[in-house]
Formats: C-alpha cells, sequence, structure tokens
C-alpha cells in the first residue's frame, strides 16, 4: 500500500480520534450508542428515557440506601462522568484529582501488596533446597518523595501521584510541541521534522541568524533543561511538584477559587492529553508521508 495513502489514513483516524475525545471530555459520560435504540423505540410505540438521565437513574440507584427509593431522576444532577458510559468506577480512584473519569483498565495505579522473599538455599551438597521464605511486606509509602535523594525522589513502585505527574508533565510538553511545530511551519515554511537537518547549515530562529552551533545548542539544552529537572525535584511537596505557582504563574491563576481553581486544573489535563494524542499523530504522518503538518492537510482543500 502506499505510504501516503497510509498517512492519509492515520490522519483521519487522528482527527476522528480527537473528535470522538472531545466530545467525551467535553459531554462527561453521555451515551453515544443511545440514538439507534431511541430511533427503533420510538417506532415500536414504546417511551424513551434520554441517555444522561437514563445515566442518572442508574448511579442513583445505585447509591440509594436499602430499602429505600431513590429520588426523582430530575432532582439528580450526573457529578460523576466516567471515561464510558454505563461503567463502574475502580475502587482506587476516587475522582478527587482532577480529569479523573475511572479510566485505567489494566489496573496501573491500583495499590498493591509486595512481599520481600528471603534469598534460595544454594547447597549443592544438600538433598533438597528450600526455597526463601516471606521476609517482609510493604504495601504503603509509595507516593512519598525522598527528601535527600533529589535526582530520583520517588521510589521504583510508580503510584497514582507519580502517574499524574507524569501526565501533567507528558502534557505540558506536548501542548508546547504540537504549538511549536505549527507556529514553526507556517512562519519559516520549513517542516517540523526537517527543521533539524536545516539546523545543520547553521542556527535560525524566527529567520534570524544565531551565532551558535549545533553542539553548542546541544550543551545549553542539556544544561538548561538539565538544571531545571534538578530544581524541580528538589520540591519535596507533592501538590507542589504538579503546580509550583509563584514565579510559574504569572499571571495569579492559582489565586482564584477552589472551584474555579479545579475547573482550570481539569482543563489543562483534558488539553494535555488532546495535545498528546496530536503529537503522536504528527509523528505518524512525517514517518508515513514523509511531509510537513500543513502539507498533510492540502487534501482538504
Amino acid at each position: 500500500m502506499n505510504t501516503q495513502l497510509i498517512g492519509k489514513i492515520s490522519l483521519g483516524c487522528t482527527v476522528g480520534l480527537s473528535a470522538i475525545l472531545v466530545c467525551m471530555l467535553a459531554f462527561g459520560s453521555t451515551n453515544l450508542g443511545a440514538a439507534a435504540p431511541a430511533k427503533m423505540s420510538q417506532r415500536m410505540g414504546m417511551k424513551t428515557v434520554s441517555p444522561m438521565k437514563r445515566n442518572v437513574f442508574v448511579n442513583a440507584a445505585k447509591k440509594a440506601p436499602s430499602g429505600k427509593a431513590a429520588p426523582p431522576t430530575s432532582r439528580i444532577k450526573n457529578t460523576d462522568p466516567l471515561w464510558l458510559p454505563n461503567t463502574e468506577r475502580p475502587a482506587w480512584l476516587d475522582g478527587s484529582m482532577p480529569g479523573d473519569r475511572g479510566f485505567d483498565p489494566l489496573g496501573l495505579s491500583k495499590p498493591a501488596e509486595y512481599l520481600q522473599f528471603d534469598v534460595d538455599q544454594l547447597d549443592q551438597n544438600a538433598a533438597v533446597n528450600k526455597a526463601g521464605r516471606v521476609i517482609g511486606k510493604f504495601s504503603g509509602g509509595i507516593d512519598q518523595v525522598d527528601t535527600e535523594n533529589t535526582l530520583s525522589p520517588y521510589s521504583d513502585i510508580f503510584g497514582l501521584k507519580r502517574f499524574r505527574e507524569c501526565e501533567l508533565i507528558h502534557g505540558r510538553w506536548a501542548m508546547l510541541a504540537t504549538l511549536g511545530a505549527i507556529v514553526a511551519e507556517l512562519s519559516t515554511g520549513v517542516p517540523w521534522d526537517q527543521a533539524g537537518k536545516v539546523e545543520l547549515d547553521g542556527a535560525r530562529y524566527l529567520n534570524f541568524n544565531l551565532p551558535f552551533t549545533i553542539s553548542q545548542l546541544t550543551l545549553l539544552e542539556v544544561l538548561l533543561v538539565g538544571g531545571a529537572e534538578i530544581y524541580r525535584n528538589t520540591e519535596t511537596d507533592l501538590e507542589k511538584r504538579l503546580y509550583p505557582g509563584g514565579a510559574f504563574d504569572p499571571l495569579g491563576f492559582t489565586d482564584k477559587t477552589p472551584e474555579q481553581t479545579q475547573r482550570l486544573r481539569e482543563a489543562e489535563i483534558k488539553h494535555g492529553r488532546l495535545a498528546m494524542v496530536a503529537a503522536f499523530g504528527c509523528g505518524v504522518q512525517a514517518y508515513t508521508t514523509g511531509e510537513g503538518l500543513i502539507d498533510n492537510l492540502s487534501f482538504l482543500n
């Protein structure tokens, strides 16, 4: 199959997936597949219930105490939208974190108990070598930060807080990368995946020559980014590791009410997730078609 055709198909899939994610994130746990059954029920003369009301009614019935009828659906607000309609939230995801829609099909953030075993017996002269027995257990403190080890403050075990920190940082980088690729290509005409080749002839920024070589720029980037990471890892407060505030919040978004702050944090994680999907799509397009972002959209004209 032609690689350009594969690139166009991947572009269409990326755009379609992004549209579906936007709808699911914007409207919460809407029942996307309820339109066809509703029309069929109307033809049969049956009374239909809107998808949102049906979701609310199901959630209310689950939460209603035994022996008591659930309150009317018109009085209940669906305050717990999930990533997939008519699903149950995992017990380890309580919905308190921004953007938590109960999505963890692989159970990566599920709390687990880890066992420590003794060394097996390795006596070649013995008739039987017994296996090591359990000598300890470890079940808590996964998300605690080591105040002494600043280069690797977390333990080797990933917890929910560490997953959120990685997701948020990757989302922020993806938002910068996606926007930067589009702006750079529109302003210079050079595709983002070809920018490195152009830099080999001389460093340029916004069509202005820079008095640096590629080696100097690489060393400068390593020092700046590495210094920023070392400085970030000196923070032991898990909340400030995600949202440091202060000089990193020049517009004062953290000075708002808790409700407004929660909405802003949720908007950030949603945009970050969409940006990660977009950045992945940009890479697939560049690999399969060998064209830039703007050239891949030329078929829309």
